[in-house]
């Protein structure tokens, strides 16, 4: 599975793992802060031993986990997420009807109401316990009777969970709201033309901010959804006291999966930043990471992070316009931002950079216009930098820890690093050591004791 003509997503530091393991008291360069007790859990795709799932975000769900408390890396392990798809059972059955539990709950893994759920944008978030173990699907009462995306956005004043899901049938978006102790207390669908694949959102203090972009369902081979030329591209605005009435703002084709952030400017208007893709940009990720055929070699991981830029939308009521303007021409993916300032305005921002011959974490600076990068060399690469704030209630924005798990390009090992996110391109703050290699994946949380 790691010869040099097996699929890009089934080799080096993306080919999965073959088992569930667990190791304890794990060694670690420097020293963890004391503030770092809880858990690091990360999502991702991992197909049974010997499977090709034909594209890497087809794969099964696996969780991978840390466990640190006061100083101490207690233990790592990894379980598959025991969805019904994991034992075989169709996501479509034979008479065309659909089962929203069979999905490989493979992208994120969030904590509200004090449950953990594993997320996929095709199907329902499935339960899982602190020691990865997995309960079961949830549908909230029966409430939800769509897709749950894996990009919710928890908003940090009211507590309440927005998210939204998407389809191949109408309505083909929808929006949901939690209510801070998890009940399902607000639908709503959202009307776009087509079935659009719809990765991530974003919130304002007031707002929902919808990506209605030209990646649609198209009956193909391996992942059903292709850019298309016909749809258009545009961005919704929606009031959160009164969904689904949504105001469009037209923009230049583009696909984005991720956000990093957005909010409501002194003047009303709604910043939203992103990683955005263009037309090629897309076409050679979605060949590059589907392809049965493509080989892994120099400049793969290129092909997974190197092509999207972060760019600022700003979307202007009282005009009816959108303008864009790219922030840094560095390639990167998997923008982050401290959860405290989801919704609001917030000067940094985390991404990870990957050139196929390098790898970084970096920080943007809106305030001064700047980046800083800790660079990992050429053999390392990183993932998703999740920031867990200090504690203290006048902290600056800043005052923090990035955790990324990284991995060795040929998939032999992987740390848990521990930056400080005031000095991201510093010395390392901790750096623990793993018991195997952590393939690739997407994205985690840090749940607090």
């Amino acid at each position: 599975m790691t010869t040099g003509t097996a699929p890009l997503y089934l080799t080096g530091h993306m080919a999965p793992v073959p088992d569930e393991i667990e190791s304890y008291e794990l060694p670690m360069t420097g020293a963890l802060p004391p503030e770092l007790t809880g858990r690091y859990l990360r999502n991702g795709p991992n197909p049974l031993p010997g499977q090709d799932p034909g594209h890497w975000f087809a794969g099964h769900g696996m969780l991978h986990g840390v466990r640190l408390r006061e100083g101490r890396a207690e233990w790592y392990r990894n379980r598959w997420v025991r969805t019904s798809a994991l034992a075989g059972k169709p996501f479509i059955a034979e008479d065309g009807t659909i089962d929203r539990a069979a999905v490989v709950a493979n992208t994120h893994v969030i904590e509200h109401a004090g449950r953990l759920l594993a997320l996929v944008e095709s199907g329902f978030p499935h339960e899982v316990t602190g020691e990865l173990e997995t309960v079961g699907p949830v549908d909230f009462d029966g409430k939800l009777t769509t897709a749950m995306t894996a990009h919710p956005k928890a908003d940090p004043a009211t507590g309440e969970l927005h998210f939204f899901g998407y389809g191949f049938t109408p309505p083909y978006v929808t929006y949901h709201r939690l209510s801070a102790d998890g009940q399902l207390v607000a639908s709503a669908p959202i009307d776009v033309p087509g079935p659009t694949m719809m990765h991530d959102f974003a919130i304002t203090e007031h707002h929902a901010v919808f990506l209605d972009l030209p990646m649609t369902f198209q009956l193909r081979p391996r992942m059903p959804y292709a850019w298309s030329d016909e749809y258009g591209a545009r961005l919704g605005v929606m009031p959160l006291d009164r969904p689904g009435e949504v105001r469009w703002f037209e923009i230049d084709p583009c696909y984005v999966f991720h956000v990093g952030n957005a909010h409501e400017d002194a003047a009303g208007r709604i910043v939203l930043d992103l990683a955005r893709y263009s037309r090629d940009g897309i076409h050679t990720i979605w060949e590059s990471i589907g392809s049965p055929a493509h080989p892994a070699g120099p400049g793969a991981a290129a092909a997974v992070t190197g092509l999207a830029r972060m760019h600022r939308f700003t979307l202007d009521p009282a005009t009816g316009t959108a303008s864009a303007v790219e922030l840094d021409d560095r390639g990167i993916e998997f923008p982050t931002v401290d959860d405290d300032r989801v919704g609001r305005s917030s000067r940094y921002l985390y991404a990870v950079a990957d050139t196929g011959r390098s790898s970084a974490i970096v920080r943007f600076d809106g305030q001064l216009g700047a980046t800083a990068a800790h660079e990992l060399g050429p053999d390392m690469v990183a993932g998703e930098a999740v920031f867990v704030p200090a504690a203290g209630l006048d902290r600056a924005e800043d005052d923090g820890w990035l955790l990324s798990i990284t991995t060795r390009r040929d998939g032999g090992a992987s740390q848990l690093l521990v930056l400080d996110a005031t000095d991201v391109a510093g010395e390392p703050v901790a750096a623990v050591t793993l018991p195997r290699g952590v393939p690739a994946g997407f994205h985690g949380s840090w749940i607090a004791d």
